[in-house]
C-alpha cells in the first residue's frame, strides 16, 4: 500500500533586493516627503490669516514723498492712535527699547529721566529723575524689570521704579544688550571690557577684555545670541562667554562703527561708520553687499521683522525696503524731526510702528509693512495676561540655554563630532592631558599633587629659631620703635624722680643755638 506524500513548494526571497529595487524605494521615500511637506505647508497657510501690507504708489508716485500726516488720513481709528509725540526737551537726547512683546515702552534721558509705560493705553508703570547721567536702558525678560546704565555703575528696577540691583562689577557702561533664552545682561562702555551677567544667578559668566578701547556700539544677533561689538577703527568683533579672544573680527569700516544692526534670521548685517557709509554685509560668508552713503553722519541704525531697515542721521528718518536683495535708489519712507537730531530708532515689534528718539522727545512714525504680521504666541504673546506673563517666565527658566552653547553655528548643537578624540578637546582639557602625560613620564603619580605636605605645628623648633632670628634684623621700623621706648623709658624716670623730690639732671640745651655747640 503506497501513500502519497505532497511537498510544497516555498520560495526562500532574497535579504538583500536589487540596487535598483533599493534605488526605486528611495526615490518613492524622496516624493511622499516632497509631497508631504507640500501639504504641511498649505494647511500652514490656512492658519497664516494676517499679510503684511505696504504703500503701493500709482503711476508718478513715490513712496518717499507721502508724510505721517498722509498715512494716517488713510489708515484705521486704532493705528492712526498710534502716531503721537512726546515733547521732553529739558532731558533729551533720549534712548528708547521695546519690550519682546511689544507692548511697553521704556526711554532714558541723558540727563537721568527714565520712563516705563504702555504706549498703546498710554499708562504709565513708573517714571524716574535719577539726577545723573544715564547712558542706556534694556528691558530684561518682561516689563517687570529694566537695567539702567547710569554713571558709574548698572542698576535693576522693578516695574514700580524701585531699585532692586546694583551691578558694581560694571564699571563706566554705556551700552546695554539681554540675551533672553540665556537670561545674560551683557554691557560694554568706555572700559573696553565686554561683561556677561547671568541675572538668574547672579553671577559673572564672563569678563571679555577687547583690547581695542572702548567700545563704540553693541548689538546682538537673535539667531544665535552672538555679541557684535562696533570700535573705534572700523572693527567689529564677534563675542561668545565660552572664548576670550573674538570668534571673528572684521574690518567693516574706515572710521568708527557708530551703529550696528541685525536682521532676525541672523543673515544681513547693517553697520553705520563716523565716515557717512552704510555697509550691508552678508554674515554666513562675512562678505559686504552693498553701500550707502548719508549727507551728514548717522547715530543709530534698525532692522524690522520684515527687513525693512531704518536710519537715522541728522534731524531726518530713513526708512530703506529690499535693500538686502539688491542695491535701492530711493527710500521707502522718510520723516523729519526739525531742530533736533534723531539719538536711536527701534522698530515695535509685531506693529507697524518705528519708535524715534531724539533730542527733544520721542515720536511714535506709522511705517506700514515693518510689522511681522503673524505671532507664535507660545513664544512671544502681544496679548498675554498676567497669569501667561507668569506662567512664560518660569517655562523660560526651565528651559534656560547655557552661555557655552552660544556660537556662530547653534545647529552644531546636539550634533555628533566626529573627529578624532585628541582633536575635540577644548583648552583646559589639553592642558590637563598634556600635564597628566608630563608626570607619567616624570615618574610621578598623581597622588602627590592632591596629598596636602605635613605642616609642623606653630610651636615647632624651627617656627622657635626663625622667631630669634627675626630679633636680630635691624630695620628702619625697628630703629624707630627703639627711639620711641627708649624715650617713654626716660620720661617715666623723670617722673619717678619728680615723685621722689629728686634733682633732675639739667638740660644741655636750654637755647636753640645750644645744638649748634
Amino acid at each position: 500500500m503506497s501513500e502519497s506524500i505532497n511537498v510544497e513548494k516555498t520560495t526562500v526571497k532574497n535579504k538583500f533586493p536589487k540596487p535598483h529595487i533599493r534605488k526605486q524605494k528611495q526615490l518613492k521615500k524622496l516624493d511622499d516627503d516632497y509631497q508631504m511637506s507640500i501639504e504641511s505647508a498649505q494647511k500652514a497657510e490656512i492658519l497664516l490669516t494676517e499679510e503684511q501690507g505696504l504703500i503701493e504708489t500709482e503711476g508718478m508716485e513715490k513712496s518717499w514723498r507721502f508724510k505721517q500726516d498722509d498715512i494716517v488720513k488713510n489708515v484705521d481709528v486704532s493705528t492712526a492712535n498710534k502716531r503721537f509725540d512726546l515733547n521732553l526737551p529739558a532731558y533729551g537726547p533720549y534712548n528708547i527699547d521695546y519690550s519682546r512683546n511689544g507692548r511697553d515702552l521704556l526711554i532714558c534721558g541723558k540727563k537721568g529721566h527714565v520712563a516705563s509705560f504702555d504706549w498703546r493705553l498710554g499708562q504709565l508703570h513708573t517714571e524716574l529723575h535719577l539726577n545723573e547721567t544715564v547712558h542706556a536702558a534694556k528691558y530684561l525678560q518682561n516689563n517687570q524689570l529694566f537695567a539702567v546704565a547710569q554713571k558709574k555703575y548698572v542698576y535693576i528696577y522693578n516695574y514700580e521704579g524701585a531699585e532692586v540691583h546694583k551691578l558694581d562689577q560694571h564699571l563706566d557702561p554705556t551700552l546695554l544688550e539681554f540675551l533672553p533664552y540665556h537670561y545674560l545682561l551683557v554691557s560694554a562702555g568706555k572700559s573696553g571690557f565686554i561683561k556677561y551677567h547671568d541675572i538668574s544667578t547672579g553671577e559673572i559668566v564672563g569678563q571679555l577684555h577687547t583690547k581695542l578701547g572702548p567700545t563704540v556700539s553693541l548689538r546682538q544677533n537673535p539667531w544665535n545670541a552672538v555679541i557684535q561689538a562696533g570700535h573705534g577703527n572700523g572693527q567689529i568683533t564677534f563675542w561668545s562667554p565660552s572664548m576670550n579672544t573674538p570668534l571673528v573680527k572684521i574690518q567693516a569700516c574706515r572710521g568708527p562703527v557708530r551703529s550696528i544692526a541685525v536682521n532676525r534670521d541672523g543673515r544681513y548685517m547693517a553697520a553705520f561708520s563716523a565716515d557717512q557709509t552704510l555697509k550691508i554685509w552678508d554674515i554666513r560668508k562675512f562678505d559686504e553687499l552693498d553701500s550707502y552713503v548719508t549727507p551728514t553722519q548717522a547715530n543709530t541704525v534698525d532692522i524690522s521683522d520684515t527687513g525693512l531697515l531704518s536710519v537715522g542721521w541728522g534731524p531726518h528718518v530713513t526708512v530703506w525696503k529690499d535693500c538686502f536683495k539688491g542695491h535701492q535708489k530711493n527710500p521707502y519712507l522718510t520723516h523729519l524731526i526739525p531742530g533736533s537730531q534723531v539719538q536711536s530708532t527701534r522698530f515695535v515689534p509685531f506693529e507697524d510702528i518705528l519708535g524715534v528718539g531724539h533730542n527733544k522727545g520721542f515720536a511714535s512714525l506709522i511705517v506700514p509693512g515693518a510689522g511681522e504680521s503673524n505671532f507664535d504666541a507660545l513664544e512671544v504673546n502681544p496679548y498675554e495676561t498676567t497669569k501667561m506673563r507668569r506662567e512664560g517666565e518660569v517655562r523660560s527658566l526651565l528651559t534656560k540655554l547655557q552661555p557655552d552653547m552660544i556660537t556662530l553655528d547653534p545647529n552644531v548643537v546636539g550634533t555628533v563630532d566626529r573627529r578624532k578624540p585628541h582633536e575635540r578637546l577644548s583648552a583646559k582639557e589639553q592642558a590637563e592631558r598634556e600635564l597628566a602625560e608630563k608626570e607619567a613620564k616624570d615618574g610621578k603619580s598623581n597622588l602627590e599633587r592632591y596629598v596636602k605636605p605635613e605642616v609642623k605645628s606653630k610651636n615647632s623648633a624651627l617656627r622657635k629659631l626663625k622667631r630669634k632670628q627675626k630679633k636680630n634684623l635691624i630695620t628702619e621700623r625697628s630703629m624707630r620703635i627703639e627711639k620711641i621706648l627708649a624715650k617713654e623709658k626716660e620720661l617715666r624716670q623723670q617722673k619717678a624722680q619728680l615723685e621722689k623730690q629728686i634733682q633732675t639732671k639739667k638740660d644741655e640745651l636750654e637755647t636753640a643755638f645750644d645744638r649748634f655747640k
